[in-house]
């Protein structure tokens, strides 16, 4: 059984990290734990961690510590080699990577990256290192630079050299490529190959490739006056500000990073003008270069200004600190969100996953993992990308998890509210979000306005509701938001982070109405355990169900679940298990349970039964041995509101379990609430369902 695959490269900025990051989203998606090890990493210029590694532990969340996740320095791999000991380091990585095997289902093992002392003889060390730990690789080069036939002539030495050394080459990917010469690439590599490994060509990233404005401060220890919140900003092209200003300012592009000596305010000025101006790009920093600080006048001037993108000073002069920039490698560190999830989303459009992933895993896993479950709703929601509204679209929450929405490209986005407000708010806070990649829409400006209000008059006023009424209700996002859905102009909506529940859900039970044959719309929560994902349900609507009422409640959550990828096996709580207990409350349990055998005989219900019984295998088969539920139930239904709403949230504080949820039941189409206190996360991650569910789920 294969347990891991070997990414190795030929040269130095490959662009491996893409891919490493790509194959663990995949992996992650596929089986239930994975792994990932660095047999020789770089030694930091500051004496910090390796930056592969702390980024690739921190994002995908991976449990190891960072000492765990490599076997040396390039420096000890050196002297080990001069000393005559190059036995111990095959040893030593051996060992670590067998500690490893014993506790992950797959490793991802990134090989080393050709840099600094000692390159020339890694790639032999490369192969080495696969073929001891009985890995098959992966191959990556980069094509900057290089014409076809040296792109060609290069990975098939690199190919042969592996296959000849009993090392299966799984795959050869071509990154970084003129996006115009991707066919090609693929069909030279082709030629050399056998037809079982697989070829990819992957284009270079413009916004992989230029460092930010923390990379460029790290790199010229620089000293920063301004803008410290917007470090992150991206670089585009470079320039440096000699001539005078009318000059300069038309030469600027969309994140040009202004090189300048610290002296021309005119320069710094009329840049950070051109910043705030709809009629010029905006530019990502500014470079003083000399030592030399504004004057007094002009840094209070600066000081007093809104939007101010990083200033930096440097010791060194114009011309050298302009080379030094353009010398600068962009790398992929963990707090850089927006670099991880561009690489993914690369990785996953120019990679056939599935096939890869179905060669690399030769085991099924068992049951679904936080991390699968997250990776299926990804996969599910690309399948048919639909159409969210968000009404909140002021609010900052909601514009950061739109950007990390936008960055995957998964659903398209209409924020409403006032479209200057909205952008205002976006530059404010720094949020990389091409703006023309979202609709923002103001209710009372739009061209629907009357329209919708028509219809809600037509829809209502049976209620008394004129048309005076039906205008002044879509003002209101919520209402404005709903009919968008109810019109075909959206697909669904996600609220709450401001509203209440009430008014989030009010709308809807108002005119998109429950689905045939439903008549109560209720709430699961997705809880995300350590080694499972468990429905709960009812802990957001509904605060005193009847036996009627809860028997919809769990038969719209195991339809819910199984929608989901999960096997639906539905515990009907109470605080008594089996014919143990007796009252209005259990006895109202134990109706429901029967009603849903009765209803639906193809699910597998238990009923009443407690908590603990539900879920831990020795204690369901002591209470209830003969059932198929008990110890394993992956639907848990609440008798009420305050106990579900009770344990969900105690579920998930005591064990730090991801709750994504609420996800409403029984609507006609998808609207789905939040809660005031909600993150990013919990919105990114209930626009993801909301999508899912609006494909007819």
């Amino acid at each position: 059984m294969n347990k891991g695959i070997y990414i190795a490269t030929l040269e130095s900025d490959s662009g491996k990290s893409l891919v490493t990051l790509g194959l663990m989203r995949t992996l992650l998606g596929k089986t239930a734990k994975v792994g990932y090890f660095r047999p020789i990493i770089n030694e930091d210029k500051k004496g910090g961690k390796d930056n592969h590694i702390s980024t690739v532990l921190s994002y995908f969340d991976v449990d190891l510590s960072y000492e765990e996740a490599f076997a040396y320095t390039r420096n000890e791999v050196i002297q080990k080699r001069n000393t005559g000991k190059s036995g111990e380091i095959i040893d030593t990585i051996i060992q670590k990577y067998k500690r490893l095997e014993e506790r992950f289902d797959f490793i991802l093992v990134e090989g080393s990256d050709f840099s600094g002392e000692g390159s020339v003889f890694e790639f032999d060390v490369n192969v080495l290192i696969a073929k001891n730990l009985g890995l098959p690789a992966i191959l990556v080069a980069s094509g900057v630079n290089k014409t076809k036939e040296d792109l060609a002539g290069s990975l098939q030495l690199a190919y042969h050299s592996f296959v000849n050394k009993d090392v299966n080459v799984m795959a050869l990917i071509a990154n970084k490529i003129s996006p115009d010469n991707l066919t090609i690439a693929k069909q030279i590599l082709q030629e050399f190959l056998p037809d079982e490994v697989e070829v990819f060509a992957i284009p270079r990233i413009e916004t992989l490739a230029h460092p930010t404005i923390k990379e460029i401060v790290e790199e010229l220890d620089g000293k920063v006056l301004f803008g410290d919140e917007f470090l992150d900003n991206q670089t585009g092209s470079f320039g440096v500000g000699a001539m005078q200003l009318r000059n300069y300012i038309t030469k600027l592009k969309q994140n040009s990073l202004v090189i300048t000596p610290g002296d021309r305010a005119d320069i710094i000025l009329g840049a950070l003008q051109a910043n705030i101006s709809s009629n010029y790009p905006r530019i990502s920093g500014i470079i003083l270069t000399g030592g030399l600080i504004p004057e007094e006048p002009i840094l209070k001037l600066i000081d007093g200004l809104s939007q101010v993108v990083p200033i930096v000073s440097v010791e060194g002069g114009t011309f050298s600190v302009t080379n030094q920039v353009g010398s600068i490698k962009s790398n992929i560190y963990a707090d850089s969100i927006p670099k991880i999830e561009t690489s993914i989303s690369t990785f996953e459009k120019y990679v056939s996953i599935d096939t890869l992933a179905e060669r690399l895993i030769s085991f099924k896993p068992k049951g679904i993992t936080p991390r699968m479950f997250q990776y299926g709703l990804i996969t599910k929601a690309r399948q048919q990308k639909k159409r969210i509204v968000l009404p909140e679209g002021i609010d900052d929450r909601v514009l950061n998890a739109t950007a990390r929405l936008l960055a995957i490209d998964i659903v398209d986005i209409t924020l409403l509210g006032d479209q200057e407000k909205i952008i205002s708010k976006i530059t404010t806070l720094g949020i990389e979000i091409n703006i023309d990649k979202i609709e923002i829409i103001d209710p009372i400006k739009s061209e629907y306005f009357d329209d919708y209000a028509e219809t809600f008059y037509e829809l209502r006023k049976h209620k008394n509701v004129n048309m005076d009424i039906a205008r002044d209700w879509m003002t209101d996002v919520s209402y404005y938001g709903t009919m968008m859905i109810y019109k075909g102009h959206a697909d669904g909506m996600v609220s709450g982070a401001v509203h209440t529940t009430q008014h989030t859900i009010r709308p809807a039970l108002q005119f998109i109405k429950t689905k045939p044959g439903v008549s109560v719309v209720s709430s699961i929560f997705f809880m995300c355990l350590e080694d499972r994902v468990s429905i709960f349900g009812d802990c957001a609507i509904n605060p005193n169900p009847t036996a009627e009422e809860l028997v919809e409640i769990a038969i719209s959550s195991a339809d819910s679940s199984k929608a989901f990828g999960i096997e639906p096996k539905i515990a009907m709580l109470s605080y008594s298990s089996g014919t143990s207990g007796k009252g209005a409350d259990v006895d109202r349990v134990r109706q429901a349970t029967e009603m849903i055998k009765k209803k639906r005989p193809d699910l597998k219900v238990e009923g009443p039964i407690q908590y603990d019984a539900a879920v831990d295998i020795t204690v369901g088969k002591s209470k209830l041995p003969d059932s198929e539920v008990a110890g394993q139930a992956s639907v848990l239904i609440f008798p009420d509101l305050n106990t579900g709403n009770n344990t969900y949230k105690a579920v998930q504080r005591e064990t730090g379990a991801l709750a994504i949820g609420p996800m409403l039941q029984g609507l006609n189409k998808p609207v789905n609430d939040l809660s005031r206190g909600c993150t990013v996360d919990d919105i990114f991650n209930t626009v993801i369902i909301t999508a899912i569910q609006a494909q007819g789920i």
